[in-house]
């Protein structure tokens, strides 16, 4: 059984909006796995900051730029939010950055998860649109 046209229209502009949802979603799962990285990154950096007070060692200071400073304290001090800072030691910064992953981590399940029920819905459409053609 043919559709008609209107029914053919709707089917195509499900599908269009269905790519460019996944298409979106896709972007903000990219997001995502760079901040996890970046985090990672973060994560192991710090361990080589353990031990260290008293030398000297290379700190940005943005874009690429780095000074020399000598490291008076293991502690370091932590935006958390609202314009607050604290002063945390390394080990307690590094368990606060696993926990950011950790919610990334859950994220980034999420996104998935939803790619992967609108591929599924996607499918489903073109499968019936195919079997009705026949």
């Amino acid at each position: 059984m043919e559709k008609n046209p209107e029914e053919q229209q709707e089917i195509m502009f499900k599908l269009s909006m269905f790519e460019r949802e996944i298409r979106k979603l896709q972007e903000q799962l990219k997001i995502v796995e760079k901040e996890i990285l970046d985090l990672n990154s973060l994560v192991f950096s710090l361990d080589g900051l353990k031990g260290k007070k008293g030398e000297e060692v290379k700190a940005p200071v943005g874009r690429g730029i780095f000074i020399e400073a000598k490291l008076t304290s293991e502690e370091l001090i932590v935006d958390v939010g609202g314009k607050r800072f604290v002063k945390k030691t390394i080990s307690e910064t590094q368990e606060l950055i696993k926990r950011q992953i950790k919610k990334l981590e859950e994220v980034k399940k999420e996104l998935e998860d939803n790619i992967d029920l609108i591929s599924d819905e996607t499918q489903k459409i073109i499968e019936g649109f195919s079997e009705n053609r026949k």
